[in-house]
């Protein structure tokens, strides 16, 4: 089994990440941050340390952070759009100037079934 299967290369995630603190009085809190960036490169992919890599802009400041995808302290990846790259390392995004071509995604109901239900509510 593999895990997080449909997460790839060009696609934008947020990674819903435990953070755990210590205060000042020495009581650790967790708290869930959200990462959001876009998916550069994806290794290891079945095996027990696989990992993904996610880039974002931050101000001017681009910043690469490394995600196992076994950890522990990770809760949840969610995927926000999808773009289409042909290749498995896209580490080009970073510097390109051109915007990406996102992916179709594909209606659960056909443009042809919508109109039949509005002819018949005639």
């Amino acid at each position: 089994m593999e895990l997080y299967a449909d997460i790839r290369p060009g696609q934008i995630v947020r990674v819903h990440q435990v953070i755990k603190e210590t205060t000042p009085k020495g009581e650790i809190k967790e708290r869930i941050q959200i990462y959001e960036g876009l998916v550069l490169k994806r290794s290891h992919r079945k095996e027990d340390g696989a990992t993904i890599i996610v880039y974002k802009k931050s101000g001017t400041v681009g910043v690469e952070k490394i995600f196992p995808l076994k950890s522990p302290t990770i809760k949840t990846i969610e995927i926000v759009r999808a773009f289409q790259v042909r290749r498995a390392d896209i580490s080009y995004a970073k510097t390109a100037t051109k915007k990406m071509k996102e992916k179709r995604t594909v209606s659960a109901t056909k443009p042809a079934a919508k109109k039949a239900k509005a002819k018949s509510a005639k």
